[in-house]
């Protein structure tokens, strides 16, 4: 399934990209494209997971604390 969320406060390309690897390697996530400039994330993930985005939430708090998930 396919979910945009909208991602507050993330401040450089290079941390969209951190954000958009570190999601891809949890297990439930099928792929994820993270755009800095309209600051979304675009995800396609198992809906039978029903975890999937309370690790996204932990794993990016990990990266940033700052960073606000709208959509989720």
């Amino acid at each position: 399934m396919k979910k945009v969320i909208k991602v507050n406060n993330i401040d450089c390309a290079v941390c969209a990209k951190n954000l958009e690897n570190a999601v891809a390697k949890i297990e439930g996530v099928n792929s994820v494209t993270v755009n800095f400039m309209a600051q979304k994330m675009i995800l396609d993930y198992d809906e039978n997971n029903a975890e999937v985005f309370a690790k996204i939430k932990k794993t990016a708090k990990d990266l940033e604390p700052d960073w606000e998930f709208i959509g989720i």
